[in-house]
């Protein structure tokens, strides 16, 4: 059953990411949904069911292991709340949880939640120290996100011509963007030389072109459609959503077929997506994207698996400045990852927050003129998990 124009998002609500040394875990979830909640004109008695998203409540912080850390934090009682951890989408699994149950009619007014606090912790509660301990026995040993991806970066290399400068680029225009959002974590522009001379951490990937460990909360009330207009006329609209799970721990690294050249989570979360929502050329009909730039070589790929451009000519797309705020189909003007940091359960929700105020030309001097139709994408594991949402002004 398609969920298109079927569910609104009411309210929207996001902390800063950065380094919250001065916030817990509760206060950034009571500080995220209370601006969600008063956009939307409801308060916790209004809710009736709840998802809260952390994707690793076993690192550090101890919290987030189920909905009674939601419960606590808001007053939110006496409803199912249910927590939800699926690595990077963790924050979009949240949001399609809430949209399923409103389409079930299971709930009038749903709330979605993510949250991750990843920097009040030691070294041996790292996430790195956490997989090690707790992942494969033989396969997770030595894995690292910056190893994973740096395999596909020296493909891209090899195989489509990208350079250390493309690369480059990608911080360049993220760090830009990020200049004009007061939420991101790193807020300082930088030059080409400065990227391109930033310490490595897995060749051809480099410091400032790998995502930050970051605090951070985002929250989003939705309800369907036909009861949006009472509680908030500048309403935004689910138009599409897709989510894949394509592999495992053990591929694409065991699979002798596969290239590198791509994410197959992210292109089948994508076609489902646009089909829903009825778009047929992404590049022509969306107003701007928000992509999970974990690492500078993602984005890139990412352009081509969302269907803005074919393999081998994504370098194209940020060269002819498509991607950069002013351009066809600006990719990440929040920042992205790379600026805004990822606390990961809080990701895919504070994207739907920056898109959903884009819609409501309430982007401030990130404004994407006249958007009428934004995309949302995260993607987890060793690219094995995807999700892709599309939201629509009313």
């Amino acid at each position: 059953m398609s969920m298109k124009d079927r569910i609104a998002v009411v309210g929207a609500g996001c902390t800063a990411f950065g380094e919250h040394f001065d916030k817990s875990y509760s206060a950034m979830i009571s500080e995220a949904v209370w601006e969600a909640l008063d956009e939307a004109g409801v308060g916790p008695k209004d809710i009736d069911g709840a998802w809260l998203g952390t994707a690793f409540p076993d690192a550090g912080v101890y919290k987030g292991r189920s909905g009674m850390d939601l419960a606590e934090a808001v007053g939110l009682f006496d409803i199912p709340i249910t927590r939800v951890s699926n690595y990077c989408a963790t924050g979009q699994d949240a949001l399609r949880g809430a949209v399923m149950a409103l389409m079930a009619g299971q709930c009038k007014v749903a709330l979605a939640v993510g949250v991750e606090k990843l920097r009040d912790r030691p070294p041996t509660d790292s996430i790195v120290k956490m997989m090690t301990d707790a992942g494969h026995p033989f396969l997770q040993k030595g894995f690292t996100a910056a190893g994973t991806f740096a395999i596909y970066a020296t493909q891209q290399m090899k195989r489509f011509g990208v350079t250390a400068e493309d690369l480059a680029q990608v911080t360049v225009k993220n760090h830009k963007h990020a200049t004009l959002n007061p939420k991101a974590h790193h807020r300082k522009e930088i030059s080409l030389q400065e990227a391109m001379q930033s310490p490595p951490v897995a060749n051809p990937l480099t410091l400032l072109g790998a995502c930050p460990t970051t605090d951070g909360a985002a929250a989003v009330v939705l309800v369907r459609t036909e009861d949006a207009q009472a509680l908030n006329p500048d309403h935004v609209l689910l138009k599409g959503h897709g989510f894949s799970i394509s592999n495992g721990w053990d591929l694409p690294f065991f699979d002798e077929t596969y290239d590198f050249s791509g994410f197959r989570a992210t292109q089948k979360a994508s076609q489902v997506a646009y089909e829903m929502a009825g778009i047929r050329n992404p590049l022509e009909e969306l107003d701007m994207v928000e992509l999970h730039d974990c690492f500078a070589n993602v984005e890139l790929l990412t352009y081509a698996d969302l269907g803005l451009t074919t393999p081998g000519e994504q370098a194209h797309l940020l060269r002819d400045g498509v991607t950069t705020l002013g351009g066809k189909c600006p990719v990440n003007v929040s920042g992205g990852l790379l600026s805004c940091g990822h606390p990961v359960g809080a990701t895919g929700l504070r994207m739907t927050y920056e898109i959903t105020r884009q819609l409501q030309g309430r982007g401030g001097k990130r404004q994407v003129p006249n958007a009428r139709l934004g995309l949302l994408h995260n993607i987890g594991g060793p690219g094995a998990v995807s999700a892709v949402t599309i939201l629509g002004a009313r």
